[in-house]
């Protein structure tokens, strides 16, 4: 009979929707396993598919850079755990693409054979497909709170430049108490006060200092300090 449990997709904001799993890296307790630590938690249509190929190659070759940023990666789709240690083994001896080969991936990937974690995370949407989950990413903050999603069509590989920059800019965030503008990289000016505390940012304007300048009474910026 066809599970008719109907789930309320997790906002920005909210807990991340606990589970337990198996994974190619043995059963994890989610969140609760990460408590202290950032996770980008992303799930792909399916094993053995070439636009998921170049995606898990990609994670492989950048887990170092999320680990040197407390940041861990867990994968997942709705194949078995033999399917997925079966591609992954595939992945590391067969295939080379844009100089990556090799690869060996080393952070866990769920198996979901039931869709429990993909409903339970809105991955699986019936206008996409009933079998596979969409390309989702949720960034998980180190007390366990949703801070970031994005969604991707079937079709669509993602943008892990952006994947980094988002990462980035939320430690960057919750660090200093700023917010970041558009396109922001590390480096780069970021905007006193957080969005929303005008009165601040028209005190900061009548009263400038060396390293705060505004462009209007609602526009502040903080220079960052070049290395």
């Amino acid at each position: 009979m066809e599970d008719q449990t109907t789930y309320r997709m997790p906002l920005i904001g909210d807990p991340a929707p606990a589970f337990k799993a198996k994974t190619t890296q043995g059963d994890i307790n989610f969140p609760a396993d990460y408590k202290g630590k950032w996770v980008i938690l992303f799930s792909h249509p399916a094993d053995f598919t070439p636009v998921c190929t170049t995606e898990f190659m990609t994670f492989a070759a950048m887990t170092e850079e999320f680990k040197a940023l407390n940041t861990e990666l867990v994968g997942l789709s709705v194949d078995s755990l033999y399917a997925h240690i079966a591609w992954l083994r595939t992945i590391q001896e067969k295939i080379e693409y844009k100089g990556l080969k090799n690869m060996e991936v080393k952070f866990p990937l769920i198996e979901d054979i039931r869709m429990d974690v993909a409903r339970l995370y809105g991955m699986i949407q019936p206008n996409q497909s009933n079998t596979q989950a969409v390309r989702a990413v949720f960034f998980v903050d180190p007390k366990g709170i949703i801070r970031t999603m994005l969604y991707y069509p079937l079709t669509t590989g993602r943008n892990f430049d952006e994947i980094k920059r988002i990462i980035l800019a939320l430690q960057k965030a919750d660090k200093d108490g700023v917010a970041t503008p558009a396109d922001w990289r590390p480096g780069d000016d970021v905007i006193v006060p957080t969005a929303g505390s005008c009165g601040t940012a028209k005190d900061r304007m009548e009263n400038p200092s060396d390293d705060i300048y505004c462009l209007d009474w609602f526009m502040c910026f903080k220079r960052e300090k070049k290395n």
